[in-house]
């Protein structure tokens, strides 16, 4: 095992789940609490790539040390328009209304701050949503799964049998894309 810790900048356990299925644990959880605003112009990968980092850096500054830090971050995007992370009943069912029977794009960053560099990748998965009725909408916001989550869903919850199709990683959909978490894990020489 490295000498340096293993921590994961996020308190999303759906994240320590995925790393689990890869075998990982992380010897810390450290959060990090950053302005997620989109800056004037960025486009969605360019937001998930700098939010990724960004929270990668705040941990790290924090922690103090040398460590490995993974950080990630998913935005829901249809076109270059960015759907809110929904903190709401509202922006749920806002969401799920734009989403319905449309093709949309996930994009994750995923970024690892090591004890000698910074390194990023950015994952884009296409999905598209069946037509919803408004029952199930109804029963989505309901059942509370689309709060605090980008796009206002969860795939790995009753949203996934809104899915008619999907491109790319599941994994990065749900939080995290393992095949290149675990790429850049070991390419900054964590034991992944």
């Amino acid at each position: 095992m490295s000498a340096a810790p293993f921590i994961l900048a996020s308190a999303s356990p759906r994240r320590l789940e995925l790393l689990a299925q890869i075998g990982l644990k992380a010897d810390q959880v450290i959060t990090s609490d950053i302005d997620e605003t989109p800056l004037d112009g960025e486009t969605p990968r360019q937001l998930a790539a700098r939010l990724a980092v960004a929270k990668a850096q705040a941990v790290a500054a924090r922690f103090g040390a040398p460590a490995y830090v993974l950080a990630a971050d998913t935005v829901v995007s249809m076109g270059r328009r960015i759907l809110p992370k929904a903190e709401t009943d509202r922006e749920v069912r806002d969401c799920l209304k734009l989403l319905s029977g449309r093709n949309h794009r996930v994009f994750t960053g995923v970024a690892l701050i090591s004890p000698d560099r910074v390194s990023q990748r950015v994952v884009e998965t296409r999905l598209q949503f069946k037509r919803l009725s408004d029952a199930e909408i109804d029963a989505y916001v309901q059942s509370g799964e689309g709060l605090g989550k980008a796009g206002g869903y969860g795939i790995q919850g009753r949203a996934g049998a809104f899915v008619i199709s999907l491109i790319g990683s599941y994994p990065a959909v749900v939080g995290l894309p393992l095949y290149e978490t675990r790429q850049l894990l070991i390419g900054a020489g964590y034991p992944a």
